[in-house]
């Protein structure tokens, strides 16, 4: 015995279950801050547990989503900085729980590395935290994998899973669109979390930019312009769906409207999308000029400047849109519902 400690076998495999512990111990005050009435379990169980208030709700469902950051990590990487793709990840799930009327109750997370970097890590579960906050949903637990040799030194992997709970007769699925029916578009604040692929090929392939360049037409640099957090758009969804009827809500996610809104509304029905009614903000315009991409491919695979679209009633329509701006939103009024033949495309494009 030589009275040294002799290093863990788990550890020296490439695992510490020490930083592991050290990591949870200071996760805890971020993950206690989005607790809400329903959470019964601490951080470091084998599992979380929530406890569903059932009194307002007469036919109880429960709505569920699962959903990653993609290659928008790739700028976390090359800018180190950590503390806003939480935010998206949250965000991705959340709007997706949202737009069926249902309300976020609670988020479990999963992050994947090579190698846990104790602070790095903690920084990730900073922006899932602050996500959580704005969508007022709880964190209730999480897997964080240790898998040496599996990524590449620095990088990690990201996903999140979302439970909400809605109204059986209540649920928001779209069947009710009709024609006439007008479609209002919520401002994105940016890329959000799709399009990255073709984006870091435009920007690092084929303009050979780096994410430490400032961009005039962004106001600030490629890096801080790319890492720019999803919007969640829980308050604003549940105000109005409180007060309105709306007939069908798309997140405009990976597709852009071409796909996204098909999703909503019936096959006898078409999207007339009016082009000139708002502005794309300035890194979608880059992208389309300097990155020479057509027209179509842009609207199938950016937002473009809308994070989501309510289809309303026609004398709804104003009242929706005073509230938007009420609460803070910027909205179009984007385009209206018409009848389809079925040789027709779902969704076109005017303007």
């Amino acid at each position: 015995m030589t009275g040294k400690k002799k290093k863990d076998t788990y550890a020296e495999a490439g695992v510490d279950i020490d930083a592991g512990n050290r990591f949870v111990k200071l996760i805890k005050p971020l993950v206690s801050k989005t607790f809400k009435p329903g959470v019964m379990t601490s951080i470091g169980g084998f599992s979380g547990v929530f406890s569903l208030n059932l009194q307002d709700i007469k036919n109880p469902v429960l709505v569920s989503s699962t959903d990653g950051v993609g290659t928008k990590l790739k700028i976390a990487f090359m800018v180190d900085k950590h503390d806003t793709v939480g935010i998206d990840l949250v965000a991705m799930s959340v709007n997706d729980v949202l737009v069926q009327g249902a309300t976020p109750l609670f988020m479990l997370d999963y992050i994947a590395t090579g190698k846990l970097e104790v602070e790095k890590t903690v920084q990730i579960v900073k922006g899932i935290a602050a996500g959580c906050e704005e969508a007022e949903c709880s964190l209730i637990g999480g897997e964080t994998a240790e898998m040496p040799g599996f990524y590449a030194e620095g990088e990690y992997d990201l996903a999140g899973f979302v439970v909400g709970l809605g109204d059986k007769y209540h649920l928001i699925d779209g069947s009710s669109i009709a024609v006439g029916h007008q479609l209002i578009g919520i401002a994105s604040s940016g890329l959000h979390s799709n399009g990255y692929s073709l984006a870091r090929r435009v920007f690092f392939d084929q303009l050979k930019m780096s994410v430490h360049d400032y961009v005039e037409e962004f106001g600030r640099t490629l890096g801080e312009e790319l890492l720019q957090p999803t919007r969640i758009y829980a308050k604003t969804v549940k105000n109005i769906i409180r007060d309105f009827p709306i007939s069908g809500i798309a997140h405009i996610t990976g597709g852009g409207l071409i796909d996204n809104l098909p999703r909503v509304f019936p096959k006898s029905c078409k999207a007339v999308i009016d082009v000139s009614s708002w502005t794309p903000p300035p890194v979608f315009q880059y992208l389309h000029k300097a990155g020479k991409i057509p027209f179509r491919d842009m609207m199938r695979t950016f937002n473009n400047g809308l994070g989501m679209v309510m289809a309303v009633s026609p004398e709804k329509v104003d009242e929706v849109l005073s509230r938007l701006k009420a609460n803070g939103e910027t909205a179009y009024l984007i385009g209206r519902i018409e009848r389809r033949d079925h040789k027709e495309e779902p969704v076109q494009f005017a303007g």
